[in-house]
């Protein structure tokens, strides 16, 4: 290394003299010990990867002045260590490399240079669903469901591992990919290339944050981002803001880690994160499990922010050999951390770093919550819960909304199942899941739960038959631990057998009701309830017939199911009586957190953690016996519904060609905040009724041979009528929740993707107008590939989420954003006129553009292109195209 700024000190470990490490510490300025150890991560990355950094921004003092630096869009080229990614993402960045291996040649290239530099390990976690549920089968017919439904995808994705060096894939019914990510595959120290340096890694995942709470930095991107990573390409991005979180306190004995987290996503959507990063620091860090940080770390896409940090800790020290990380190793990670000076101590208030800005949260104020009914950040006391579900029955449709009737708010059905007869009522619970990398990676959750399922029983207390109850861990360390304590036997008798590892309900795989639940949901029009240990509670996504959704700790998602609804002040009113007559209340079950914590303490030991990974890349005969072609490249099959050959590199020529002005673009839709990546490319089941379901049907499927749009998203065909797909859209074209728009030449209602071709066949550009937030919730590139494949040149919001900003970017899909204190409203924007957006022939980095209307009006707005590197990828019309041309010549 010829940077005169990085120290190549002495190896840590005289038995391995080859092995040194990176030491920015040695700069000697104090100013480097004030730095958020976030942003020392970064630059340690910065720095390994980019020898010409420092220099060539202006020598040290960009990173020791970096909150002046931050204000002058200083780009940091960050290499992550790894790129981590999932099958649903996952499917089409292998795709995207097998097409772009084509285009390659085309253009005369070497088609094996398309190849990943960085390692990359993908998790197939996303395919499986909630099939069979209450039947002690129901993990094994599951799973055999998954793979005859994903053979061809499973096949294809072993081919990749084959035909790719330096990718690994773990097989289905591992786990989830951050559970498994925080388990077994993180390092928190790399020690690679005879260098020790910090690990950090990007995932294809928003919830790849979660690694943020054992101190490896890391976020969430796009799939097309992390393809150009995976790739060699950095990732620039401006330095960031960080804002440091102060946790003091203690929590309160009945609180549990989802309730901080549901508390802190709250208060961060407040205080305005997007874009930054959170640091945690203070006393209360202490208090924290590293499973408690990850919780909360997380859910950091639910509070926008871009990462959620926790240093390293002496915690976080005992976790990796708690998790049977090997001990030598473990030493070695603790010496480098202590000779960087980056092995944090949060009682030491002389440790802590200078943030941008400080907010406080004192966990002794923390009471438990649930969030919903319709998003994360909407935060409920469960004191409040019955209360609050009957002000939404009546309120105006909207987040907190459902505009019932006043005198319907009492209406019941009747109906019958399994020749019993039942009710059901507006806050019924019929989906009551455990699920999620949010809540089953943390033992003290878990095992809460557990004991709270046993005493339930003894109690005499049951669950409804019709309710469609499910356990989903995110690995086997989970089953292990909760086999070994005693306690599943219990939970199966409530109903929560182990049903699959994998997402499952959290991501909208929650598999079909029981058909007399539906029935009596329809006939009544009644605002059924899931509730889930997840994190995310988007309209339309958990199932299309619960409209309320909440998010809940595991303990309380069993106590909701007992109970039957959530119109219930568990304070006041029993969860049950049992055949004594005896009223049970849920204070007579809810375990101690000492009681808990014992447990804890027995049954969560190293060797579980290690006999189930060792095995982890065997053990699935299922995949062992795929049979996976062995050509480097990718052979298409035309009859394929699964896997496409996308159009994204047809005709692309190593001549780059100039952005043109978009001229007279229609509307394609027009939205309020807060839309969606569920919203823009739903990852769930497909409507018969929909575009995508014509298309399979024409191709001679039948609707049980449909799957999901997530395990499609290798089918361009499919995913581009998916577009706009979900069923509780609302476009304010069109008077009623749905997938459709207006067609303005003709006047007709259609569906989206009818009205979108309608006008690409009439040679006609598109935009879409939108509100604050647009684009929050999951990393898919579909989302902004989609509405590429539509004919969308560009998007006109009040604000972004950072991952799907940066999507539209990769894609060629401008991004604009109104000038502060404008929105459609204020410029008096209907989003039936004609657009013409200027583009200029010199482009910078968030200049000002001008849009001309056809009636005359003219205003300016934000052009969202953050750095010159996003700039370079416009002008090639998109990130991937950019790599071809590179690797073409």
């Amino acid at each position: 290394m010829s940077n005169p700024f990085v120290r190549i000190v002495e190896p840590l470990d005289p038995k391995q003299p080859q092995k040194k490490f990176f030491n920015l510490s040695k700069l000697e300025d104090v100013r480097y010990a004030c730095l958020p150890f976030s942003i020392r991560v970064l630059l340690e990355a910065a720095v390994r990867n980019c020898d010409e950094f420092l220099v060539k921004k202006g020598d040290v003092e960009n990173i020791l002045n970096w909150k002046v630096m931050q204000h002058k869009n200083v780009e940091v080229p960050f290499k992550p260590a790894r790129v981590i990614l999932q099958d649903f993402t996952g499917v089409p960045a292998v795709v995207d490399f097998a097409a772009m291996r084509d285009a390659v040649k085309k253009l005369g290239g070497d088609p094996e240079k398309i190849n990943p530099i960085c390692p990359a390990d993908l998790v197939i976690d996303h395919s499986i669903q909630v099939d069979f549920n209450r039947r002690s089968d129901s993990l094994q017919k599951n799973q055999d469901l998954e793979f005859e439904r994903n053979k061809e995808r499973f096949e294809f994705l072993k081919w990749g591992s084959q035909a790719f060096k330096n990718m690994r894939i773990v097989p289905p019914g591992s786990g989830i990919i951050h559970q498994v990510n925080l388990e077994y595959l993180a390092r928190v120290v790399m020690d690679q290339d005879g260098y020790y340096y910090p690990d950090s890694v990007v995932g294809t995942d928003s919830h790849t944050t979660m690694i943020d709470g054992l101190g490896v930095l890391g976020w969430g991107v796009g799939g097309i981002e992390a393809e150009a990573v995976m790739l060699g390409q950095p990732i620039s991005m401006v330095l960031p803001e960080v804002v440091g979180y102060k946790l003091l306190g203690n929590p309160q004995p009945l609180v549990t880690s989802t309730d901080i987290v549901l508390t802190i996503t709250k208060h961060l959507r407040q205080v305005g994160v997007v874009g930054k990063f959170v640091e945690f620091f203070g006393p209360g860090v202490a208090q924290l499990s590293i499973a408690d940080r990850a919780t909360i770390a997380n859910m950091c896409p639910e509070y926008g922010a871009t990462a959620a940090y926790f240093p390293v800790d002496d915690i976080s020290i005992g976790y990796l050999i708690q998790t049977g990380r090997d001990k030598e190793k473990v030493t070695c990670t603790k010496k480098y951390l202590e000779a960087v000076g980056m092995l944090r101590d949060f009682k030491n208030s002389s440790q802590d770093p200078d943030f941008t800005q400080v907010v406080e949260l004192d966990l002794h104020t923390v009471v438990p919550c649930c969030s919903g009914p319709k998003r994360p950040q909407d935060k409920v006391a469960v004191s409040d819960m019955k209360k609050d579900f009957e002000t939404c029955l009546g309120a105006k449709q909207g987040f907190k909304g459902f505009q019932i009737a006043p005198d319907r708010h009492n209406s019941t059905v009747k109906f019958t199942f399994e020749g019993c007869d039942f009710e059901l009522s507006h806050g019924s619970v019929v989906i009551a899941a455990i699920t999620s990398c949010t809540n089953t990676s943390n033992p003290s959750v878990m095992l809460g739960a557990g004991l709270l399922a046993k005493k339930a029983v003894e109690a005499g207390l049951a669950v409804k038959p019709y309710i469609k109850t499910s356990l989903s861990p995110g690995s086997g360390v989970v089953t292990y631990y909760l086999r070994e304590s005693g306690v599943m036997s219990y939970l199966s008798q409530l109903g929560f057998d182990v049903v699959g590892y994998g997402c499952m309900t959290c991501i909208g795989n929650s598999g079909p009701l029981p058909e007399p639940v539906v029935e009596a949901i329809t006939q009544g029009d009644l605002v059924a309830v899931g509730v889930l240990s997840g994190n995310r509670n988007f309209e339309g996504r958990v199932h299309p017939n619960t409209r309320a959704n909440y998010l809940a700790s595991p303990p309380l998602v069993i106590a909701y199911a007992i109970a039957g609804t959530v119109r219930i002040d568990f304070e006041k009113e029993p969860l049950g009586i049992n055949a004594s007559g005896k009223k049970i209340f849920l204070k007579d079950i809810w375990p101690t957190r000492s009681e808990i914590q014992a447990v804890e303490r027995q049954f969560v030991i190293p060797g579980m953690f290690k006999e189930v990974y060792q095995k982890i890349e065997t053990v699935n005969k299922s995949w062992n016996a795929l049979d996976a072609p062995s050509d480097k490249l990718y052979t298409w099959n035309p009859k394929s519904t699964y896997i496409k050959s996308p159009p994204f590199f047809d005709g692309l020529t190593l001549a780059l060609q100039t952005p043109k002005t978009i001229e007279d673009a229609y509307v394609l839709l027009s939205f309020g905040d807060s839309v969606t990546t569920d919203h823009i490319s739903p990852a769930g089941n497909i409507a018969r009724n929909s575009p995508a379901a014509r298309y399979l049907t024409s191709r001679g499927l039948t609707p049980r041979e449909f799957n999901s749009y997530g395990s499609r998203r290798g089918n361009d065909a499919v995913m581009a009528r998916g577009t706009f797909a979900n069923i509780r859209l609302v476009n304010k074209f069109v008077d009623k929740q749905g997938p459709q728009t207006v067609h303005f030449p003709s006047g007709e209602t259609l569906d989206v993707f009818d009205a979108a071709e309608r006008y690409k066949q009439a040679g006609h550009p598109l935009i879409v107008l939108a509100g604050k937030e647009y684009g929050a919730g999951s990393s898919r590139d579909w989302a902004a590939k989609g509405p590429f494949l539509l004919g969308v040149k560009a998007v006109l919001a009040e604000s972004y989420e950072r991952i799907h900003r940066s999507n539209l970017v990769g894609m060629g899909v401008i991004p604009l954003q109104y000038l502060p204190g404008e929105d459609a409203g204020t410029l008096g924007l209907t989003g039936r006129e004609r657009y013409t957006i200027v583009i200029p022939e010199k482009l910078k980095p968030q200049m000002n553009i001008q849009i001309k209307l056809d009636t005359g009006k003219t205003f300016q707005a934000i052009m969202r292109f953050d750095t010159d590197v996003e700039l370079t990828y416009f002008h090639n019309g998109g990130i991937l195209n950019y790599m071809i041309r590179k690797m073409a010549s």
